[in-house]
């Protein structure tokens, strides 16, 4: 896996977590710097350790399964891309998020926007790729991003939340094909 590919997974994952830190954003007067680090540090830190944990798991029956390890990829990130898609484009579900920062409030939001990231570290196994630079590279991608909604969330509102779901989606869909297709032959 190249780095831009995995860039782009890095991205894509974070986008749940970005999506979530724009409303955490939205929830305060002022977002300072400490604010956002926090955010940063709770979904950063769960987007490294889920695929880190999906690989643990995926490496135990990767001999198993080797035959079919890319049209596993091919349903793990198209499942994971079209679920995205779907929440983005799902008008009626509304996020009610508060500004706390405590462990009872954050947990649950950094577990909630890292499930997806257990199932991509499955697939990391299938794919041999190297996991301690992977998941280093997605946390701190994940950590920059949702630094940074915070402060979009606090200075521009929540109209790019669906958009960054929906392109968090899109992205997991072709890699997805992109995967299925190399192992076919169509692609070099």
């Amino acid at each position: 896996m190249s780095l831009w590919e995995l860039f782009m997974i890095a991205v894509a994952l974070s986008m749940d977590a970005f999506a979530v830190a724009v409303c955490k954003g939205l929830s305060i007067r002022r977002a300072g710097l400490k604010y956002s680090l926090t955010v940063g540090l709770y979904f950063g830190a769960f987007q490294g350790l889920m695929p880190l944990l999906g690989y643990l798991l995926g490496v135990n029956f990767q001999n198993t399964i080797t035959s079919v390890d890319h049209w596993i990829a091919f349903i793990l990130l198209g499942g994971i891309g079209i679920n995205m898609i779907r929440e983005a484009l799902n008008k009626d579900e509304e996020e009610n998020l508060d500004s706390s920062l405590t462990p009872r409030s954050m947990l649950p939001l950094a577990v909630a926007t890292s499930i997806d990231a257990l199932a991509v570290g499955v697939t990391f196994a299938f794919l041999k790729v190297s996991i301690v630079p992977a998941v280093s590279f997605i946390g701190i991608v994940t950590f920059v991003l949702s630094a940074i909604g915070v402060k979009i969330g606090n200075v521009f509102g929540a109209r790019y939340k669906s958009k960054a779901e929906l392109f968090g989606g899109v992205v997991l869909i072709l890699i997805g094909v992109k995967i299925l297709l190399e192992h076919l032959g169509f692609l070099g």
